[in-house]
């Protein structure tokens, strides 16, 4: 899995998909590889590309994500729905950009959701054509709308104009 985060994977301390989560671990990678070896639903999926890992994303029930739930943006827009699955954050390695690994992700991503009976699949990327200036890739961790679109969700609110919440019905 380290693999998957390219250049990132050497650093303890980067995001390793703790950005909305509380942990006492010493770092975010040890926080995350002991969410890996303790959960009974998988945290996050792999995605490969000729037997390489190419990406990863994080796919949780919302509920189990702090950082969402008190957010009062998010919570102006969100209804309270225990069911509801909430896709946080996508790595993918640079060489693997652009050529269908997050869209790929995103849609395993739905299915991971509804076999683990969500009611939606909520995500808040970023709208990149809202944007003043152009993003670096880092700040488009969340995904960007393009790739919820091409996956089939739909705008719900937005928190800011760049900033749309974008939703995949489950039920």
């Amino acid at each position: 899995m380290v693999a998957a985060f390219g250049r990132r994977g050497s650093k303890p301390d980067s995001c390793w998909c703790q950005r909305f989560r509380q942990h006492d671990e010493p770092s975010n990678q040890a926080a995350l590889q002991r969410e890996l070896d303790t959960a009974t639903i998988p945290v996050g999926l792999l995605a490969y590309v000729n037997d390489q890992p190419a990406g990863w994303t994080r796919v949780v029930p919302r509920h189990t994500l702090p950082g969402i739930v008190c957010n009062r943006a998010l919570q102006r827009i969100l209804d309270e729905d225990d069911s509801a699955w909430w896709v946080t954050c996508f790595a993918i390695r640079r060489e693997r950009r652009g050529v269908g690994v997050g869209v790929a992700l995103l849609k395993a991503a739905v299915n991971h959701a509804r076999e683990n009976g969500a009611s939606v699949l909520d995500g808040h990327p970023v709208d990149a054509r809202r944007l003043k200036a152009k993003a670096s890739p880092s700040a488009l961790f969340t995904g960007t709308v393009t790739t919820f679109r091409a996956a089939g969700f739909r705008e719900i609110g937005r928190t800011y104009p760049s900033r749309p919440v974008m939703r995949m019905d489950l039920s």
